[in-house]
């Protein structure tokens, strides 16, 4: 993917909408792109989270405890709990289709909350949401 076609991809995410292309250039240059093959597990549940995922094209379903509870698709952003919270996985990812996917390791993705307020706060919000989903209790 070249870096413009890379950035407007970026520019179409909810977690980063509304930054500048300066910004999305930023973020552009810290990930690197991955191709999945449909059926390979992308994340396992409790294992150490290194990484977070934004998905580019392709779809994912997301397990917890061997249950479905999510199908996700362009502009997900996966593993990012694990990375905030320098936790486990809290659940297993496998590709439903062919993907592309963006990486940040946990250094690139340190820098980044460290290099953008904007996206930290969109990042927390979504973050928060996910919880909710796996513990509703949690935020009632």
């Amino acid at each position: 993917m070249t870096t413009n076609t890379t950035i407007a991809a970026l520019a179409s995410i909810e977690l980063f909408a509304g930054l500048s292309k300066k910004e999305l250039a930023a973020i552009d240059r810290l990930m690197t792109p991955i191709d999945i093959k449909a059926g390979k597990e992308v994340i396992k549940e409790g294992t150490a989270g290194r990484e977070a995922f934004i998905i580019v094209e392709g779809t994912a379903s997301v397990w917890r405890d061997g249950k479905l509870i999510a199908s996700v698709g362009k502009g997900a952003v996966l593993g990012e709990v694990a990375l905030l919270a320098n936790r486990s996985r809290t659940a297993t990812v496998q590709a439903e289709t062919a993907m592309t996917v963006e990486v940040l390791n946990r250094r690139e993705f340190e820098q980044l909350l460290d290099q953008s307020p904007a996206i930290t706060r969109k990042l927390l919000v979504a973050t928060a949401k996910r919880v909710h989903q796996l513990e509703p209790s949690m935020l009632s």
